[in-house]
């Protein structure tokens, strides 16, 4: 079930005649419905920790055995990538940036040429990370491991801004940790950046990262139940406070829309004029990795298409849930998206007491 907050709010304004309805549904004014059809709707990706994914499984992990694993996968990875890759397979165009470098670099950049994914990088030196993903199949655990970033100055960064500044996008995403070199405030400097072109951020990460880039203020978080506390700045939250804290954060000006993600029981939505909880179905869990950019790039997509928040949120949740169903590094896979969605709107339709500002 869900709890509904009402809440008597003027309507709140963004940039370039967007604006919000009392519901908490984005509409555009006529002169941004008539720019709406004049010009492509655009998003742009940030990932400054990429990542050359390898997924495998073996029948059991013991130590100090030689270990037989099945086919070494490879997969373009790196919290912004993996949201392009999404928002791809969902039929959307967008733009992935990020820095890259040594022959992992070079993999990773064709990786992303055979799905379809632009993309405009940024050349360092030393080589793109890996990241490794192995399956215990007797156990089915997974165990995930991550290896140090590539380290970037600042000013390499900043060249990435730079080719997202020419792509004017009207959405840019930045998902992922921060790599070695950059400053924990970069994604703050992210933030205004996006503010002073127009660009409607959106950000997944954690830590100080998260909480630096929360105080320059943001478009859209997407975090779980420990960041939210870390936001929040309380220790822990319970679920019946949840909704209280996401209010919070958006009364001080952090951000405008927050999608609590509460893992296999869905996800909280919650904007200035309420909140709605967003169930999630029951799948087999195949792996958790890139469930979270599935999610975000859901709800990125929808928005672009001109979709309500709710359906925003109902599309993130639908994403995040299809991309557990699959092994490794894979994501998910359209079919199964739109199978789900269909389940969670029936399922949201029975249980909705009320709508956004009633």
């Amino acid at each position: 079930m869900f709890l509904c907050v009402q809440e008597s709010v003027a309507h709140l304004t963004h940039h370039v005649d967007y604006q919000y309805s009392i519901l908490g549904v984005p509409h555009f004014s006529e002169h941004a419905q008539q720019n709406k059809y004049s010009m492509a709707t655009k998003i742009a990706t940030l990932t400054l920790n990429p990542a050359l994914d390898k997924s495998t499984e073996v029948d059991r992990l013991v130590a100090e055995q030689k270990l037989r694993c099945g086919p070494l996968r490879f997969d373009a990875g790196g919290g912004g990538i993996n949201v392009s890759k999404a928002v791809q397979r969902l039929g959307g165009q967008n733009v992935a940036v990020f820095p890259t470098g040594g022959h992992n670099g070079k993999l990773l950049c064709e990786l992303l040429e055979k799905e379809g994914v632009k993309t405009k990088s940024v050349s360092v030196l030393g080589e793109t990370r890996e990241n490794l993903s192995v399956m215990e199949k007797s156990s089915q655990a997974q165990y995930r491991f991550t290896l140090p970033g590539l380290q970037i100055t600042e000013s390499q960064a900043d060249e990435c801004l730079d080719i997202i500044k020419k792509l004017n996008p009207d959405y840019l995403v930045a998902s992922g940790s921060l790599p070695p070199g950059l400053p924990e405030t970069y994604y703050e400097k992210v933030a205004a950046f996006a503010k002073n072109i127009g660009a409607r951020f959106v950000l997944d990460t954690s830590g100080e990262p998260l909480k630096a880039a929360a105080d320059e203020g943001l478009f859209l978080l997407k975090p779980n139940l420990a960041e939210l506390s870390v936001l929040a700045e309380v220790e822990k939250l319970e679920m019946d406070a949840v909704d209280d804290a996401a209010l919070k954060i958006i009364r001080e000006g952090k951000c405008e829309v927050v999608v609590v993600s509460l893992g296999p029981q869905g996800a909280l939505l919650v904007t200035k004029t309420g909140f709605e909880h967003i169930p999630a179905p029951m799948v087999k869990k195949q792996s958790t990795v890139g469930a979270g950019d599935s999610m975000v790039a859901g709800m990125v997509w929808a928005l672009n298409e001109g979709k309500n928040f709710r359906e925003m949120a109902q599309i993130g949740v639908a994403c995040g849930t299809a991309a557990t169903m699959n092994h490794g590094t894979e994501l998910f896979h359209a079919k199964d998206v739109w199978r789900l969605l269909k389940w969670i709107q029936k399922y949201s339709d029975r249980y909705r007491m009320s709508d956004f500002g009633s």
